[in-house]
């Protein structure tokens, strides 16, 4: 992804987003210029800084739609965080630093799918094998291969269970048969125990052995500090300290091979898999490629009262400042570094303005992108364009109940109008009003449409009027249900 360029960016969010075109421009250069970064001289790379971004618009018009895609294009570490759940210590919520941490767990996410991704074929080889063992009833850890009889009568001589009678002990740790003829009755027991495996194994790979029953051994940690779970700082490395105290309980559970098979594949990763090299990994993607989206920020922005919540607003933005300046922050993976992290903060800014916010805040916001109001004419649209748009999800929704639903353009045109107009007579909420009008549109649809088996339903205009008309009229209906 990182190779794509500003251009191939935008196509791809035009894709599922309307317009605002200045909004996708500046993030698609934000995210190229991570990629340059990483290819100009290494003696160069710590002088380059991100340029963040501050996204000014109402709600509704797509601010959190550009992160939220954006994230899929990336392929890099991202989290989107509101703000308003960041106050001052002594107030109330979170710590401001626990953004990076979030950040951080996400880049470990990305880092182990990969190297999952890498192991996953020894995984399922060894998963197999596994099973196999289980089904045989032998445990390949504990049994040498080729022994698959236990001999009591060996157990009261005090030679090792799995040795057969004749066999002497020739050092202190090789054991080896006393006649040609006992070698040739363990030779022989190991290659029909070889047989049943290889038998069990084409039963296993046909899936033929799905459904029987299995034990196996599940490994469970212990609860560590659950009321300080996410609270804060240093908090998380506590509870790490804690849970490798705290003995882990392991306890054999019955479940059919089908089941066993993606806890055994699991465990199999979880061994071949190199947490040292994953953290470390991870700490490093998340330094250079890591972008953190702050929502509602202008929530944060005080009023001219000095004292109560307005002083945590401050308080917030006073912690927000370190962080998008660049500092160094502890985490259960190691220190963090956000100098070079992206930042795009947005808001609606209805009661305040960006000027309103700390002025080194301000200063670390270079770039402004102003989002517009949509018209009714980006309704259509919204309503048509995107991949996943309301329509097709709606009609995806009836067909499993056998119902097919079309959407006539009249129909949509009609629909754009009343949600513009309910917009623009009581609060403007975006494109949201369009999920409001559209489940008041079908509701009786939804509702009957397991009864009616099959059919075919047209959105024309005068099913949209015929629903709508009466609540769209009456200013004071419309407030409280659309």
């Amino acid at each position: 992804m990182h190779e794509m360029t500003p251009r191939q960016i935008v196509t791809e969010l035009d894709k599922y987003i309307v317009g605002q075109t200045d909004a996708k421009r500046s993030v698609a250069i934000a995210v190229r210029n991570r990629w340059r970064r990483q290819n100009v001289d290494p003696a160069m790379q710590p002088e380059i800084a991100p340029k963040n971004i501050l996204m000014i618009g109402p709600t509704g018009v797509g601010k959190t739609e550009i992160a939220r895609r954006l994230s899929h294009l990336t392929g890099a570490p991202f989290i989107k965080v509101e703000a308003t759940k960041y106050t001052e210590v002594g107030y109330y919520g979170r710590d401001v630093e626990s953004m990076v941490r979030e950040l951080v767990e996400n880049a470990i996410g990305l880092v182990r799918e990969k190297e999952r991704d890498k192991v996953c074929e020894e995984a399922e080889a060894r998963t197999t094998e596994k099973l196999v063992d289980l089904l045989l009833g032998a445990d390949s850890d504990h049994e040498p291969s080729g022994f698959s009889v236990v001999n009591p009568a060996n157990q009261r001589t005090g030679l090792p269970p799995f040795v057969f009678p004749g066999m002497t002990q020739t050092d202190s740790t090789t054991w080896q048969a006393h006649s040609p003829e006992e070698q040739a009755v363990s030779d022989d027991m190991a290659a029909r125990h070889e047989r049943n495996r290889g038998k069990i194994r084409k039963m296993l790979l046909d899936g033929k052995m799905e459904e029987r029953k299995v034990e196996i051994s599940v490994e469970s940690k212990g609860n560590g500090m659950p009321m300080m779970m996410g609270i804060g700082g240093d908090l998380d490395n506590i509870q790490e300290m804690i849970e490798k105290i705290m003995p882990r309980r392991s306890q054999y559970r019955e479940m059919t091979v089908r089941e066993a098979r993606t806890v055994i594949f699991e465990q199999e990763c979880e061994k071949l898999i190199n947490r040292e090299k994953v953290d470390a990994e991870a700490v490093e993607l998340a330094e250079n490629l890591g972008i953190i989206f702050i929502d509602e920020i202008d929530k944060v922005v005080a009023s001219e009262k000095s004292s109560g919540a307005d002083v945590s607003r401050q308080g917030v933005q006073r912690d927000l400042l370190p962080i998008v300046e660049g500092t160094t922050v502890q985490t259960r993976y190691g220190y963090v570094k956000t100098d070079h992290i992206l930042f795009i903060a947005a808001g609606a800014f209805h009661k305040s303005r960006p000027s309103d916010l700390m002025p080194e805040l301000q200063g670390r916001f270079p770039i402004r992108v102003e989002l517009n109001d949509l018209t009714q004419e980006d309704f259509v649209r919204i309503l048509t364009e995107p991949k996943g748009s309301l329509t097709a999800q709606y009609a995806a929704l009836m067909a499993t109940e056998n119902v097919e639903l079309v959407f006539e353009k009249g129909g949509v045109d009609k629909l754009a109008e009343y949600a513009f107009s309910v917009n623009q007579t009581s609060q403007n909420i975006g494109a949201r009003r369009l999920a409001t009008i559209m489940e008041r549109l079908l509701d009786e649809l939804s509702f009957e449409a397991p009864d009616m088996k099959s059919g075919k339903v047209v959105i024309d205009a005068d099913y949209v009027v015929k629903r709508l008309e009466d609540v769209t009229k009456d200013e004071d209906l419309s407030m409280f249900i659309l």
